[in-house]
């Protein structure tokens, strides 16, 4: 056996039976029959769909519409299944070249059966409003109304027929290579550390470690490491952002922000308000969180390795699998039992994957496959507190998927902007009940800062992340950016966000060629921000007594994509669009790093 093989097994033998996935729900195998059966019927469905619907729609009642909109679900349930498959396996092991071919076989085969469907929503979308009104007197075609709004909102910045059916085609060359060049070459990085070579995934770990000098050596030899790449990642972070400037000239979008958030069904005033609202809160938030730190660490200043340091007199738990399993489950419970219900079916069924493996997708994510299946959950699990609220925020993305899945294929996508609500607040519950039952005053400073460190991860960090983001993508409009600009560019967000109790060496200017949101999701991460102060309002509301909170949750969680933000809050008396919603928010950090001062 290996040395790596065997730490790898006695670091597993420590957590406990740490469960992998079985994918054989979505598909048995790649190479079966069943998978091909699929790929075949779904093509011959695809073909006549077009040849019975297109250039038809206009004149169709809003009874054979409804019906046509039903077969353009089930097509795309299907596609969506196998597709879902395809990345899960592809993820398990995204260093495997024959993983990575499958990968790529199926995302050119499915975008050539999705061809002959694309005139579909092109189609609709040139529906004039009264005629699309007077087809939706039909209780058939009225079940979709949500879907057909949200997809009209991009009826402005629809391109012809040819450009977007040239646009679908050349995806797998064009985004989506890029794409898989990025999480190839992440996944296939080893880092030296104490004299072995680790994954991404066990370096970025390390730097939460509690010897100061493991922190260190993990830190500079991520940059390093990431610095000899670095000519690789601005090449796949210029292209990608010249790629969407392209796009959004074409669709005459008027900001880089303005696409991602009308997928997310968020106004640009919004965003602004909370991006706004967090930038202003830095020095009550992250900067005198920080200061606070580097006291208890007895320093001026800190490393910035040290940002996500145990404390120093935190005992650094280690917590088995069924342990962090049963903690969940049980704050889940205590919030709702129907709740919890969901949420066990995810350990009693084999839909997470849970070890840290070489190759392995770093992170975590809850993919939600389709409503026909269920979700599944990725994990890197290593035993860190930390880990455990992973736990939680992946298990109530996959909770909030189950409810929402009701919906059906098309109704139950919930835009980024809320999907974050579920895991934040399983979050919440999970940190608040272990806080209840802390008994020990140390232990509780040291959680409660544990809890704050995530939250200006969660929202001071993301919102950093978005401005990296914004300058990039605006700076990339006057050509390409070099990698010491981008390193500059880095840097100064996380001056400005951190403050100046950190230190932070040359390395440090490589950090942002790592972060998967930059790649796959262009501005996807103020999402994280968006929902952890909606999480805080949302919760606020509930520890006042609001009257049937728990069922109101319940229901929010289950319409997935048939309301927008003012619809789903309203319930609990919020409202995104008022600037004192953000502060409400903020405050709670806010309040948790007073208590914390008070403490020490």
């Amino acid at each position: 056996m290996s040395e790596a093989i065997a730490a790898v097994s006695a670091e597993r033998e420590e957590l406990g039976n740490l469960p992998e996935w079985d994918l054989r729900d979505l598909y048995p195998s790649v190479d079966g029959p069943e998978l091909k059966n699929d790929l075949e019927m779904v093509e011959r469905k695809s073909q006549d769909f077009s040849n019975t619907y297109q250039g038809r729609l206009a004149e169709m009642s809003g009874d054979e519409l409804g019906g046509a909109v039903e077969e353009y679900e089930a097509i795309s349930e299907i596609l969506g299944r196998i597709m879902s498959f395809a990345y899960l396996h592809y993820a398990g092991n995204v260093a495997d070249p024959e993983r990575g071919r499958f990968y790529q076989v199926m995302q050119e085969r499915v975008n050539d059966i999705s061809t002959h469907t694309l005139f579909f929503t092109l189609e609709l979308n040139r529906l004039e409003d009264a005629a699309l009104e007077e087809k939706l007197a039909s209780p058939r075609l009225a079940h979709y109304r949500s879907w057909l709004r949200d997809l009209r909102v991009f009826r402005p910045h629809q391109l012809s027929d040819d450009l977007e059916r040239l646009l679908h085609e050349k995806d797998v060359t064009g985004s989506s290579a890029w794409n898989r060049l990025f999480d190839e070459t992440l996944a296939n990085l080893r880092f030296p550390l104490g004299g072995t070579e680790k994954t991404l995934t066990e370096t970025l770990n390390q730097l939460s470690d509690k010897d100061s000098a493991k922190r260190e050596e993990a830190a500079k030899s991520l940059g390093k490491v990431l610095g000899e790449n670095i000519r690789l990642f601005a090449l796949v972070t210029n292209t990608l952002a010249k790629d969407k400037e392209i796009e959004d000239k074409w669709r005459n979008y008027a900001r880089p922000t303005s696409s991602r958030n009308l997928a997310n069904q968020v106004e640009d005033e919004v965003v602004d308000a909370l991006v706004a609202a967090v930038k202003g809160s830095y020095g009550n938030l992250s900067h005198r969180y920080y200061r606070l730190k580097a006291k208890w660490f007895g320093v001026e200043q800190m490393d910035y390795w040290d940002r996500n340091a145990p404390l120093p007199d935190d005992d650094d738990k280690l917590w088995r699998w069924d342990e962090a399993r049963d903690c969940v489950l049980q704050a889940y419970g205590e919030f709702s039992p129907d709740l919890a219900e969901v949420g066990k079916r995810f350990f009693d069924n084999a839909w997470i994957d849970a070890p840290a493996r070489p190759g392995k997708a770093s992170g975590a994510f809850a993919h939600p496959t389709v409503p026909s299946a269920h979700p599944y959950l990725l994990l890197n699990y290593l035993g860190k507190s930390r880990d455990v609220m992973t736990l939680a925020h992946e298990l109530g993305h996959g909770v909030h998927q189950v409810l929402a899945g009701k919906q059906g294929p098309l109704l139950s996508h919930t835009p980024l902007t809320l999907a974050e609500t579920a895991s934040v607040f399983g979050e919440m519950l999970t940190f608040q009940a272990m806080l209840r039952k802390e008994q020990d005053p140390k232990r509780k400073r040291i959680m409660l800062a544990s809890k704050v460190e995530d939250m200006l991860n969660t929202v001071v960090r993301q919102v950093a992340f978005y401005e990296f983001e914004r300058q990039v993508h605006e700076e990339r409009r006057n050509g390409e950016l070099s990698a010491e600009r981008l390193g500059e560019i880095w840097m100064s967000v996380q001056y400005e966000s951190l403050g100046p109790v950190f230190r932070f060496g040359e390395e440090y200017r490589n950090f942002w060629a790592y972060i998967p949101h930059f790649i796959h999701s262009p501005f996807y991460v103020y999402a994280y921000a968006f929902g952890d102060c909606l999480v805080n309002s949302l919760y606020d509301v509930y520890q006042q007594g609001a009257p049937q909170f728990q069922s109101k949750y319940l229901e929010m969680l289950q319409a997935g994509g048939t309301k927008r933000h003012k619809e789903l809050l309203a319930p609990f008396g919020l409202d995104a669009s008022d600037p004192a919603f953000w502060r409400r928010g903020l405050n709670v950090i806010g309040g948790f790093i007073d208590e914390l001062e008070s403490l020490s």
